[in-house]
């Protein structure tokens, strides 16, 4: 009998367990995957364009058998199997609060057929970590002992006498394709290779740097499963440098994905909301979110700030920008500019390649601070000695902000110190952060004393 393999955020062949599961069901298997008109609603053109080409890269792996069928994945999915007679329908467990409640929709359409759910998109399933209270951990240094000590399985293996169910049309999709974009297992493994080789040995040094191809550039592809993290994990173990200060660093910050998946599934409130009780009295200059010049600029890279508008331009051309500077724009837009941490994470989800909720929200958080980070608030980005610091010598700022490419070295950071240096239209400071730093600290204690004692 036919097995369904629903695909959401697993669009690969290689370890990939609810396959092995469909597999070991009987028969052949049905690999489809539902476009759901919520969820491309929720994604700007460039998620979309990189969802269209990992598909794309998944279909020619699995021997041009994928379905893709467009509608409401409770409707589609019963459809499909009535139309086939499946026995069985498999998922890789869904951790976000949207994808766990549509999936219990699913499960409560398919009459006697079972949804058997195998694996996550995590190294450890999302709340699998747990304190010696069975409580969940709020603190990711503890939660990152806990989850190394915890472990996790080596990779699925592919499934022997593998046989494909043909036949099932798939629905036309207006995708967002780009003709430049590369997305998919195939380009996931090849840009791992290249990254474990050549950069993992130096990763901890030079993560922070924007200026330098420093980094994995993966994230796309763990938001889309084209590569699991436990592959990563396992050959990371096996290699010569796994054991050093790069390769300790890199598993780090995949447990901070871990991590962040961990609270939202403990916390499903927290997506959307600050996560911190205390702090949801703070005053904000702009409730829209969209109202203001200021957000205008910072959303288009014109805040007269060099380091934040190469970031927020580079999001713009790229649909990426470097994590360190992520959260220089993030407490920019947050500290300086006091606008809620919930309108900056819609309008990074609207433009990223790579925006997952868990991560982008409550890295969000984490720079307000209203989220896991136990003492967080007076934690202010300074744009310009972050940008010293991590951008010494100004290559990053004037690949993306044409107007500074005659500032020399370092002080591009400040072009106002420069005899010349706005003479090319780059535009003034749109506020004083010195005096704006010490406005986001006097909201931070006025909200702090409204839920003490007696507020």
């Amino acid at each position: 009998m036919t097995a369904l393999l629903w695909l959401r955020r697993d669009l690969r062949l290689h370890d990939l367990p609810a396959l092995l599961a469909a597999h070991e069901a009987g028969g052949e298997v049905l690999p489809v995957f539902v476009a759901d008109p919520v969820l491309l609603a929720s994604a700007g053109a460039v998620r979309r364009a990189h969802l269209a080409a990992a598909l794309a890269e998944l279909d020619e792996s699995y021997d041009g058998a994928v379905v893709v069928r467009v509608g409401r994945p409770e409707e589609e999915i019963p459809r499909l199997v009535r139309e086939v007679g499946a026995g069985s329908v498999h998922v890789s467990r869904e951790t976000t609060p949207y994808g766990r409640n549509r999936d219990e929709r699913v499960g409560r359409t398919l009459d006697e057929v079972p949804l058997v759910a195998t694996g996550t998109p995590y190294a450890v399933g999302p709340g699998l970590v747990r304190k010696a209270d069975g409580g969940p951990f709020q603190v990711f240094t503890p939660f990152s002992r806990a989850w190394r000590e915890h472990g996790w399985p080596r990779p699925a293996p592919l499934p022997d006498g593998l046989r494909w169910h043909r036949g099932v049309e798939s629905s036309p999709v207006p995708w967002d394709e780009e003709a430049d974009v590369r997305c998919g297992e195939a380009t996931a493994l090849a840009r791992w290779a290249d990254f474990l080789e050549n950069d993992l040995a130096d990763y901890g040094r030079d993560r922070d740097r924007p200026d330098l191809d420093a980094t994995s550039q993966l994230s796309v592809h763990l938001k889309y499963g084209t590569i699991h993290p436990r592959t990563m994990l396992a050959d990371i173990a096996a290699h010569p440098a796994g054991r050093g200060e790069g390769a300790r660093r890199f598993v780090t910050e995949l447990c901070w994905r871990e991590f962040y998946a961990d609270v939202l599934w403990h916390r499903p409130e927290s997506a959307w909301a600050d996560l911190r009780e205390d702090l949801r009295g703070m005053e904000y200059a702009d409730p829209d979110g969209d109202a203001s010049d200021h957000v205008h600029a910072w959303q288009e890279g014109r805040t007269g700030y060099p380091f934040v508008d190469a970031g927020m331009r580079q999001l713009l051309t790229e649909g990426w920008m470097h994590n360190r500077v992520r959260m220089v724009v993030a407490s920019f837009l947050v500290k300086d500019l006091h606008v809620w941490w919930g309108h900056g994470a819609r309008y990074f989800l609207e433009h990223l390649r790579d925006g997952d909720v868990a991560s982008n929200n409550h890295g969000w958080q984490w720079v307000a601070g209203t989220g896991t980070d136990p003492a967080p608030y007076f934690r202010v980005f300074n744009p310009i000695t972050q940008g010293e610091r991590f951008d010494p010598d100004g290559a990053y700022v004037r690949r993306y902000v044409p107007e500074l490419a005659h500032v020399p070295g370092r002080a591009v950071h400040q072009p106002w110190t420069v005899p010349d240096g706005l003479s090319n239209g780059y535009p003034e400071r749109i506020v004083d952060h010195a005096a704006e730093r010490l406005e986001a600290l006097r909201r931070y204690e006025a909200a702090k004393a409204s839920n003490g004692p007696g507020g």
